[in-house]
């Protein structure tokens, strides 16, 4: 009930995590408060046969989270699979949240794989045709901002045999798809079947793909593959960033970028680069990311980094950005009713318990109230589009409190925007039991200031030694335009 003034018992913050289990949503339970959401969120298919055949495209066999599998990788056998060296690497450096998808991709569902709930979708050689509902899916999160990674294989690299292969798949992609078919990344994928090469990368010292924090990409690898041919009178975005020997301008491209409403793409002509040479028993695998004659661990990397918006420029003339802005909302589970996923924060905190109540639906957020000494943290990262001029968070705010002063504030709610390293770039603003009032309250916040960059949404909760503050908020937003 809102206005209460009795403080709120752990027990209630583990009936609160056990009413989330018994609904079937994963739940935190760690005792301490976590850090900040990590800023750039990937998600790497495996629902399109990407391990058919000899292919082990996966970064681990615990799926949907890796975690399970290894939670704190130092090496890359610590997880199995032929990308394990490339999720490894990044988990690593802690700024990244690895997850694999293994049913239908959607756009705006409540599943926990569900694109809204991603910086970047990984294509790792799919070798089964995406459905409409599916290549809509992917066109609107890029259009919206995601980055999108498609990998393709040489023409007639059919590893499961229903007569599709990577490169027609990929290509079905972007010309038939509800979103936008007038070659809306500004390139096409060659039939083509290249048997062996070292595709040299171009000179752009400025390039963040070319020379990013991962080292620079002086060449990559063919072991049949192939290439892509790129159309820049159809979107002047696409750059070819690695050529075929022999080739350059709009042929031959091994490896190119673009761009698209708010988002990034990226295409790589083989999946030879990628693959780490170990994975489940069974798989002929190659060691292609090792390959000394190459630099493909840098370049996948660095294009990763850029994809989930963690570089300022790149693919285009337009610095990679997008030259306009789709009007979205940008927060996954914005209302808390799909528990504790997207966010990240103390157990607990996303609760139904019966004690506040929600301004919409059953979940809300309850930082503090325990009228002891204790902290609680609330966050969650996203990208704010760089050619988006308004960018809007907006959240409904409830204050009760058992404080009688009119003059102290003892407990304290902060909101604030942290940058990747978990730095704080701004405090929004701070309320406290002086704020307590019947009702919620909408609070807003202009966020253009942030517009191209990753950041992540903090909350914190902090009370004193005595009497209880309850910080309780719900229907979040983040409306850009």
């Amino acid at each position: 009930m809102l206005g209460l003034t009795v403080p709120r018992h752990r027990l209630g913050a583990v009936l609160a995590g056990f009413s989330l289990v018994a609904a079937g949503v994963a739940v935190q339970v760690t005792a301490t408060p976590a850090a900040a959401a990590t800023p750039h969120r990937i998600l790497f298919d495996n629902a399109h046969a990407e391990t058919a055949g000899n292919a082990d495209w996966i970064v681990s066999t615990s799926q949907p989270d890796p975690l399970g599998q290894d939670s704190s990788p130092s090496a890359e056998s610590d997880w199995t699979g032929a990308l394990s060296s490339w999720g490894v690497a990044l988990q690593k450096t802690g700024d990244y949240s690895l997850k694999t998808a293994t049913s239908a991709l959607t756009y705006g569902g409540s599943s926990a794989t569900d694109l809204s709930n991603f910086d970047t979708l990984v294509l790792p050689e799919p070798n089964t045709l995406f459905t409409t509902a599916e290549k809509t899916a992917i066109m609107t999160f890029v259009k919206n901002g995601g980055g999108l990674f498609m990998i393709s294989d040489h023409t007639g690299a059919d590893r499961n045999n229903d007569g599709e292969d990577a490169v027609e798949i990929l290509n079905d992609l972007m010309t038939d798809n509800s979103v936008d078919s007038t070659d809306p990344f500004g390139f096409s994928i060659d039939s083509l079947s290249i048997s062996s090469d070292y595709p040299s990368a171009i000179s752009d010292s400025s390039n963040p793909v070319l020379h990013g924090s991962f080292g620079t990409v002086t060449k990559s690898l063919i072991a049949s593959g192939t290439t892509a041919t790129l159309k820049p009178a159809d979107n002047s975005a696409v750059k070819g960033l690695l050529y075929r020997t022999g080739y350059s301008g709009n042929t031959g491209a091994f490896f190119a970028t673009s761009t698209f409403g708010s988002g990034r793409v990226a295409f790589w002509g083989d999946s030879s680069p990628m693959d780490d040479g170990t994975g489940q028993s069974g798989n002929t695998l190659y060691d292609g990311w090792n390959d000394s004659g190459a630099t493909n661990a840098a370049l996948a990397l660095n294009a990763t980094e850029w994809l989930a918006g963690g570089s300022s420029s790149g693919g285009g003339d337009d610095g990679g950005g997008g030259s306009t802005c789709t009007s979205a909302q940008l927060l996954g589970n914005n209302g808390f009713e799909s528990g504790s996923s997207t966010w990240s924060g103390t157990s607990g905190v996303i609760t139904n318990s019966g004690d506040e109540s929600a301004r919409t639906g059953s979940y809300y957020a309850w930082l503090a109230g325990y009228g002891s000494a204790h902290t609680d943290t609330l966050s969650q990262s996203v990208t704010v589009p760089a050619a988006c001029t308004t960018a809007t968070l907006s959240f409904y705010l409830h204050v009760d409190t058992a404080e009688t002063t009119t003059s102290t504030a003892y407990d304290t709610l902060k909101a604030q925007v942290l940058n990747s390293s978990g730095t704080v770039l701004s405090t929004l603003a701070t309320y406290s039991n002086l704020n307590a009032a019947s009702g919620y309250t909408q609070r807003s916040f202009s966020l253009a200031g942030y517009a191209g960059q990753t950041v992540t949404l903090k909350f914190t909760g902090t009370e004193g030694s005595t009497l209880q503050t309850s910080f309780v908020i719900d229907d979040t937003a983040l409306n850009v335009s």
